[in-house]
């Protein structure tokens, strides 16, 4: 049988996420120690029990939902189900590459956490806020965008019908008022720490690309979409370069779905908790068959 893992992105994290994986597999639980070890903190002990506070700060979520993902990933290939394509949204890009062989877990762990840190650092250096925007075509959206001042762009293409912007807080509040004068359905501000996928990101964007030139990448075991391109990648150098590029391109995720459904996915595998990501991809074409892949229980039924 065929599968493509589909791997989601923050807003997906939640307490207690692969804590049934951790009881349940040797694998999985010696995965998690792993994770304190490299980090050198005690991580595991925020996914666990909370609280939900320090798990949503961003230096947390990002190392946190990326060893989950990747945990869930070499626990389906104990079970000998392998993903014959992989993709992520925004941050789950780094446990797609993960399942695709371009690094180590313990590489892909030391990358996302300095990913994380720096995020984190750029929203307190210069604040900025998304917001999701329902109903409403891109195009008019970008209309909306270019009569604002300052800085505030399309992040994520998440569906025909959902949008998020992002930049600063100013431009981003203007920008919504505009929008829901214009006949959007909805401008709802998201409770985030900073513009993600915005200009806002540059100055972090400049440092992780000298941080990354000390890691080795392997080209792809199996095809990735990528979040900047939309396109299946199969180079390691150019992976790592669309890595810093994500950090200030929109998430690409209506094109990524077409691109996935044209490449034989088979059942794709949302690989991380909860079901946001599926509910994206039935917007986006709802043909395709995605099976939730986020708990110990979501697992045995695929192998039985």
């Amino acid at each position: 049988m065929r599968y493509s893992f589909l791997f989601p992105g923050q807003g997906s994290q939640k307490v207690g996420m692969g804590k049934d994986f951790y009881d349940t597999f040797e694998l999985a639980s010696r995965r998690f120690d792993e994770c304190n070890q490299v980090l050198g903190r005690d991580l595991t002990s925020i996914i666990f029990n909370g609280p939900e506070a320090d798990l949503t700060q961003t230096q947390n979520t990002q190392p946190a939902l990326f060893a989950v993902g990747a945990i869930i990933c070499d626990v389906l290939r104990e079970k000998g189900i392998v993903p014959a394509l992989a993709a992520g949204h925004s941050l789950g890009e780094y446990s797609a590459l993960y399942a695709a062989g371009v690094f180590s877990f313990r590489d892909g762990l030391t990358i996302v956490a300095k990913r994380g840190e720096l995020m984190a650092a750029a929203g307190i250096k210069r604040p900025g806020t998304m917001a999701a925007v329902i109903g409403f075509p891109k195009p008019k959206i970008k209309e909306c965008l270019a009569q604002v001042a300052g800085i505030v762009v399309c992040a994520n293409e998440n569906t025909p019908d959902q949008t998020v912007i992002s930049g600063e807080v100013t431009a981003v509040t203007q920008a919504c008022d505009l929008l829901k004068k214009a006949g959007a359905k909805r401008a709802l501000m998201l409770s985030v720490s900073g513009a993600f996928h915005s200009p806002l990101m540059a100055p972090s964007a400049d440092e992780f690309s000298v941080f990354l030139q000390q890691f080795g990448f392997k080209d792809p075991a199996c095809p990735l979409v990528a979040n900047v391109t939309a396109n299946c990648e199969t180079s390691a150098a150019a992976i790592k370069a669309l890595l810093v590029k994500q950090l200030t391109s929109p998430v690409r995720w209506v094109e990524s779905v077409a691109t996935i459904a044209a490449n034989d996915p088979g059942t794709c595998c949302e690989v991380g908790p909860g079901t946001v990501l599926s509910g994206l991809v039935k917007k986006c074409d709802s043909s395709m068959n995605i099976v939730p892949c986020g708990t110990v229980e979501n697992v045995y039924s695929m192998v039985r």
